[in-house]
């Protein structure tokens, strides 16, 4: 996301965070930590994503500027199959997609997601 991007978002969580409060005026002080917690784990998930997608580490295998990621078993360096996008979640609950190249061990033949 560039600048203008993240400050729409954030606008656009301050303004559901607003709405909600306004939908509901007699919410507690839990009730409404609650809400905006739920919010900004929206905007956590972002910067999440957003921060792994800059890593120089995820297209491997494109470039020889960008080595290839050792087999955890074998110690081989991986040959690249591809991208591959995996889903993981956050510890808000909220769901992060990233695209990386996907490898196998020309050893062992395992497939590996590298981390990075």
């Amino acid at each position: 996301m560039d600048d203008q991007a993240w400050h729409a978002k954030s606008i656009e969580i301050l303004t559901d965070i607003k709405a909600w409060r306004q939908a509901h005026p007699t919410a507690t002080f839990v009730e409404i930590e609650e809400e905006v917690h739920t919010r900004l784990m929206e905007l956590e998930a972002h910067v999440l994503q957003d921060a792994a997608a800059a890593s120089k580490r995820r297209a491997w295998g494109q470039s020889t500027d960008t080595l290839a990621p050792l087999c955890p078993t074998c110690s081989v360096p991986l040959q690249a199959r591809g991208k591959r996008e995996r889903t993981l979640h956050g510890n808000g609950g909220q769901s992060v997609t990233l695209s990386r190249t996907y490898g196998i061990c020309p050893k062992c033949g395992s497939g590996l997601f590298p981390p990075r």
